[in-house]
């Protein structure tokens, strides 16, 4: 049966981390059950992995070409796989199907979280082997001792909300449609086979429903993807917008986007890239290309955004709140950031290295539609981004608690506009003029503030574009 992921993209690391990924070049059962064990523990919720056999590794990374496996390899491997989920204790089975890449036999073992942590593994097959618990450092299966194992152990009545079930539904609350669209989009074989298949068996294999034959229910990852109206299984579970044309706080407009979770994100991107975000130029007189930027770069909001969607509780009775101001944009969220994340490590533009996810299924449903990264980049991307389109510097408040507040200010035009304040240096010499609007704007100041520069583009303006008209209107005339 085949994986709800698109393999050229899984084994290529493009939508999960390369520490949930483990290529074998050959069969080893020593070593992969162990890998096995590490990835049910999930120790840092990330949403457990992925053992690939056929694909030799180097440094963390996979060769290609595929070694790949002989044909006669995949029963028998497959069947030692179901044996060594029996040593396990408690027992554990992956999900495993085997694939072509590249002309070569390869064998996925997706091994999502247990919930019955921690989980154990022999040190050996051989008998009289001692049992340990194995989790994942890196991308380095270890067992747990002293903190590790204490922390390990506290996990163990812990399963992370996004994958639990969820007993006020039932799978009609689930819709195919969705699902298949999901499936489509993603690239992923279980498309076609989803057509052929029981709808409790598809839920099943995705991972969004859990329990025995009589008693199939959706997990919440479940309702908030594939449900219609996910704000019915989870309190106000979506995004508002307000948008603030002045500073009166009387003139705005109020909007707010629901549905399954990646649709209300890119329903509330689609909306501030078309009505909010726009584009200006300044044209210098010493340099050919005009210097174009935006009030806020689409990337930066939209890494805010997602980063909003992905770490938000959805435990909490609180919408995600985006708020546009003439001079910034705020996004807010609830509660506060998973530790080690503070408002400390928020303020600095490096690499966050999270010890573990609030929502680990929202994170991988969210990097297989490539609408996050979750590999700790994002904040140092939204810096990154705000200083190439020259704005400030954006800020990161967080009580640490129950809130994380983003503030994405608005590319500040007088920097890089009109020195008819006076200020000394060539940028007093660096007006904006696009337009019409813009003549009469500059027109409208005093003489001696416009500049020569912005003269010769006044003339330029008028013979241009006035001239046409008065031509027009002689003709018709």
């Amino acid at each position: 049966m085949a994986l709800p992921v698109n393999i050229e993209d899984l084994v290529h690391g493009n939508t999960v981390e390369w520490e949930r990924l483990e290529f074998k070049e050959g069969w080893n059962p020593e070593v992969v059950i162990r890998s096995m064990c590490a990835f049910a523990n999930d120790f840092n919720n990330w949403g457990g992995g992925y053992i690939i056999v056929g694909i030799a590794e180097q440094d963390g990374k996979p060769v290609f070409p595929p070694a790949g496996l002989q044909h006669n390899q995949l029963d028998s491997i497959q069947k030692q796989i179901v044996q060594l989920g029996h040593k396990i204790s408690p027992n554990y089975f992956p999900v495993v199907q085997p694939y072509m890449l590249n002309n070569e036999h390869i064998l996925v073992i997706w091994c999502p979280a247990g919930d019955n942590r921690p989980y154990e593994a022999p040190e050996t097959l051989g008998k009289g082997a001692n049992y340990f618990p194995f989790i994942r450092v890196t991308s380095n299966s270890i067992k747990a001792q002293g903190e590790n194992l204490r922390r390990l152990q506290e996990l163990a009545a812990r399963i992370p909300f996004d994958d639990r079930v969820n007993n006020q539904a039932s799978l009609e609350n689930l819709d195919l449609g969705l699902i298949r669209e999901y499936l489509q989009e993603i690239k992923s074989s279980l498309l076609e086979e989803s057509a052929q298949m029981p709808f409790a068996d598809l839920c099943k294999t995705m991972l969004i429903a859990k329990g025995p034959a009589e008693d199939i229910r959706p997990v919440n990852i479940g309702l908030l993807f594939f449900s219609k109206h996910p704000e019915k299984y989870f309190d106000r579970a979506w995004i508002e917008l307000a948008w603030h044309k002045d500073d009166t706080g009387k003139n705005f407009k109020e909007i707010t986007f629901k549905g399954p979770l990646h649709k209300q994100l890119r329903d509330a991107l689609s909306y501030i890239k078309s009505n909010i975000i726009s584009e200006e130029v300044v044209k210098h007189s010493d340099v050919a290309e005009a210097e174009r930027f935006f009030n806020y770069p689409y990337d930066a909001v939209e890494e805010t955004l997602s980063n909003a969607v992905y770490h938000k509780s959805y435990q909490h009775g609180a919408p995600i709140e985006i708020q546009v101001f003439p001079d910034q944009m705020t996004i807010l969220s609830h509660p506060g950031p998973v530790p080690p994340v503070n408002a400390q490590v928020l303020s600095t533009q490096t690499r966050i290295i999270a010890r573990e996810y609030r929502n680990r299924r929202i994170g991988d449903f969210l990097k297989e539609l490539r609408l996050t990264e979750g590999k700790g980049t994002g904040f140092p991307a939204i810096y990154r981004t705000m200083e190439a389109n020259g704005s400030p510097k954006p800020t990161f408040a967080t009580d640490d608690a129950t809130y994380v507040l983003v503030t994405l200010p608005a590319h500040k035009t007088d920097q890089v506009s009109d020195g008819a304040n006076g200020q000394a240096g060539n940028q007093a010499n660096k007006l904006i003029v696009n337009s019409l609007d813009d003549v009469i704007a500059l027109c409208n100041q005093a003489g001696n503030q416009v500049s020569n520069q912005a003269g010769n583009q006044v003339n330029d303006i008028v013979e241009k574009e006035v001239g046409k008209k008065v031509k027009a209107i002689l003709s018709m005339l």
